[in-house]
């Protein structure tokens, strides 16, 4: 088995986890509140603008056996540049305030992951950073392509409120075949390792994030009952 599907086997627990959160349920179904779609974006705003950051240390402390990735890795900075900027453009489009949002600060979910991510870099094997890929950009394919359209319809939103989530559908499906390409080049047992443990820990801080978001649809008694189980 390659290193790719490996990494899919061995997380798909937690990915089951987080598609099986209420709201990503209903977002799939195009059944999303505007309150709901702005609170995921603020979100994705408190993380996404790290990314670029996260890049540029990761490619720091990469070791030299890894200079294959280190130039993979100067391309994707290149690539996610400024997408912070397109994230505050939508919440603005859907009648939210930007400025306001850009000096807030992110849930407890978003704060400890990306807190644990430039640790991970700075103490850990910074190869580790690539399991935050995986999750992040396998889960805004499956938003964009199966959501993104049929919640901009459900909330009468016009397309520059989607500018980020809808860009992401294309972009990330040509990020994930690269991605795939890169890491099954990985070789080391302990960097494979690092991208599995790292990409569990953001899987379950993710879906800890979407539980937190309000939802369209009422919580129903059996959901209440689980909850409190």
């Amino acid at each position: 088995m390659n290193f790719f599907d490996e990494l899919q086997a061995a997380t798909a627990r937690e990915r089951e986890a987080l598609f099986s959160v209420p709201v990503i349920r209903e977002a799939l179904a195009g059944e999303v509140s505007l309150e709901g779609y702005r609170a995921f974006l603020v979100q994705a705003y408190h993380h996404v603008r790290h990314t670029v950051p996260l890049m540029m240390a990761c490619g720091a402390r990469l070791p030299s056996r890894l200079e294959w990735l280190r130039g993979a890795v100067c391309e994707y900075i290149d690539e996610e540049y400024g997408h912070e900027r397109w994230i505050l453009n939508d919440i603005a489009a859907c009648g939210g305030d930007a400025e306001q949002v850009a000096g807030s600060q992110p849930t407890l979910p978003i704060e400890l992951m990306v807190a644990y991510l430039y640790d991970l870099i700075a103490r850990g094997n910074p190869v580790g950073l690539f399991g935050m890929v995986n999750v992040l950009e396998g889960t805004s394919i499956a938003l964009a392509t199966q959501a993104a359209g049929t919640i901009q319809k459900s909330l009468g939103l016009p397309e520059t409120a989607f500018s980020y989530l809808s860009s992401h559908g294309s972009l990330d499906q040509d990020h994930m075949v690269t991605y795939r390409k890169l890491m099954n080049r990985l070789e080391d047992e302990d960097d494979k390792a690092a991208v599995i443990h790292a990409a569990k820990v953001v899987y379950q801080l993710y879906t800890e994030m979407f539980r937190g978001l309000p939802r369209a649809v009422p919580v129903t008694v059996n959901e209440v009952r689980h909850a409190t189980c």
